[in-house]
């Protein structure tokens, strides 16, 4: 495993404006404010760390407007794409079908509405759930991951200027949490941070230029 990075969770930082609580939010109606929110390219720590993984049955959690479900499906991947936001789901549905993919979409709150099955590959990218919710968030992510699966999950590392982020990281759960609240049975292949794949965020003005990396596999 790799040296584990400085967790900055719990830490309330003054320098950073804690302006978006995760009460705060409306997910649905953030995505209802422009016809579209992200990139459309897939996240590329997902692409970075999958790619040369055998395809078989995959979960994105927080799938947003699905080009993650959407690139996983395109390299072989049974997908099941999960949202809490219906018009983020209903966008990534039609950009499936646009491009002849079958994948099952769920518009659902993962933590009120668990799925009931295993999967290989469970990905949640910058996470959204507070950081209240670590424990059961952890719980529900661990009970879908088959034996032998991959749960990977990726957060924005901090920026080198907080005021550029119109959030307090230490409201919202962090890769390092979800690796605090582990079950036995579950062991951290890696915990790194590292520079972000790609350059699309770069070209949307994002202050988030490295992710922390965290994989953790099911015995």
């Amino acid at each position: 495993m790799s040296e584990s990075p400085t967790n900055p969770t719990h830490v309330h930082d003054p320098q950073y404006a804690a302006k978006v609580r995760p009460e705060d939010m409306d997910w649905d109606a953030r995505y209802r404010s422009a016809d579209q929110v992200w990139s459309g390219h897939v996240n590329g720590s997902l692409a970075t760390e999958v790619i040369d993984r055998q395809p078989s049955l995959a979960f994105d959690v927080g799938c947003g407007e699905g080009a993650d479900a959407i690139w996983l499906a395109e390299n072989g991947w049974t997908v099941t794409a999960l949202d809490v936001a219906p018009t983020a789901i209903e966008r990534g549905r039609a950009e499936a079908t646009r491009r002849g993919l079958h994948i099952e979409w769920l518009a659902a709150d993962l933590l009120a509405n668990p799925v009931q099955r295993e999967f290989d590959l469970v990905s949640l990218q910058y996470l959204s759930f507070p950081i209240a919710r670590t424990v059961e968030l952890t719980r529900v992510l661990t009970s879908v991951l088959a034996p032998g699966g991959l749960l990977l999950v990726v957060g924005h590392a901090p920026p080198a200027d907080p005021s550029a982020i119109p959030f307090d990281p230490a409201d919202w759960v962090q890769p390092g949490d979800v690796i605090a609240a582990l079950p036995t049975g579950f062991d951290v292949e890696l915990h790194e941070v590292r520079p972000r794949p790609g350059d699309h965020h770069l070209h949307a003005g994002s202050p988030h230029v490295e992710d922390v990396v965290v994989r953790i596999v099911r015995r």
